[in-house]
């Protein structure tokens, strides 16, 4: 089975993104894990499928793929490859536009300097939205927050926010050295999460500043998280540590994005690069 492809990142967070508008395209996990090979196939943390819409009101459908064959709910930094693809390659001569998502419908947007605006929708709160089972917590100190007790021994304290999909995101002194090889496993695979969860490690250095490292669900840690950052702002804000309104700069491995939440009901807004890297076309193995 031939399959077209272009490879493209946002902040080193690294994706196959196909064009499957006039074909559907529909493989097997076995098939979706190797295309995602780093050895055997292209290579990703995930795979971009930009299918027709099923809705009248939207432009494009948006399925985002892991890289251990499993289909997710949402992806930031995705989103601005999506919008960034879907122009590159003519499908769309809309600078904004609306795309149907697992997760609830986004508005990725093009600016005039070559960067992505995406309306990421308001972040959620409640447990269900995650889901998350509190009963398997104990309540933290504020709003959202939490504390898990970690298989192996341990505890963390963690902030859930739902951006389309779940994040758990903990406070730390220094993001360099925190345990997120150890602790981001444990924490995506605590049976509070019955779905599991991606892990954000924050550092805040500034009213308008942090530095942040995401062990994504499914993917291990990558270099940058779209829907990580708007997490960790979010809880950042909530938790009073954050300026609301104003854009926070979220710097990660891979680079820098901004970060804008007006508070509880407003949608986040993210803003940063996309960049196609090459084009090619791979041979999978039939199922």
């Amino acid at each position: 089975m031939r399959i077209d492809f272009t490879k493209m990142h946002g902040l080193g967070n690294d994706f196959i993104v196909i064009d499957a508008t006039r074909r559907p395209l529909d493989l097997t996990a076995a098939q979706w894990r190797r295309l995602a090979d780093r050895h055997f196939g292209v290579g990703a943390d995930q795979i971009l499928i930009v299918a027709a819409p099923t809705r009248a009101d939207t432009d494009f459908r948006y399925r985002i793929i892991n890289a251990d064959g499993g289909e997710v709910e949402q992806c930031g930094n995705g989103a601005r490859c999506f919008v960034r693809f879907v122009h590159d390659k003519g499908l769309s001569a809309k600078r904004s536009i609306r795309v149907e998502t697992r997760g609830g419908i986004i508005e990725p947007r093009l600016e005039d300097d070559g960067a992505v605006t995406v309306d990421m929708g308001a972040p959620a709160f409640d447990p269900a939205a995650l889901p998350f089972d509190p009963a398997r917590a104990r309540p933290g100190d504020g709003p959202h927050r939490h504390l898990l007790a970690l298989d192996g021994g341990g505890e963390v304290e963690v902030a859930i926010v739902s951006m389309g999909n779940p994040h758990a995101v903990c406070t730390v002194a220094d993001v360099d050295s925190a345990p997120v090889a150890r602790d981001g496993p444990r924490i995506e695979a605590h049976p509070a999460f019955p779905a599991r969860v991606n892990a954000g490690f924050m550092q805040v250095c500034a009213r308008d500043r942090i530095r942040l490292r995401v062990y994504e669900r499914g993917a291990g840690e990558t270099l940058a998280c779209g829907t990580g950052a708007c997490a960790a702002v979010v809880a950042g804000i909530v938790g009073g540590r954050l300026e609301a309104g104003a854009p926070v700069r979220v710097d990660t491995r891979g680079g820098s994005l901004s970060i804008a939440w007006h508070g509880p009901g407003r949608p986040v807004l993210m803003t940063g690069p996309a960049v196609t890297v090459f084009e090619g076309a791979i041979e999978l193995p039939l199922p």
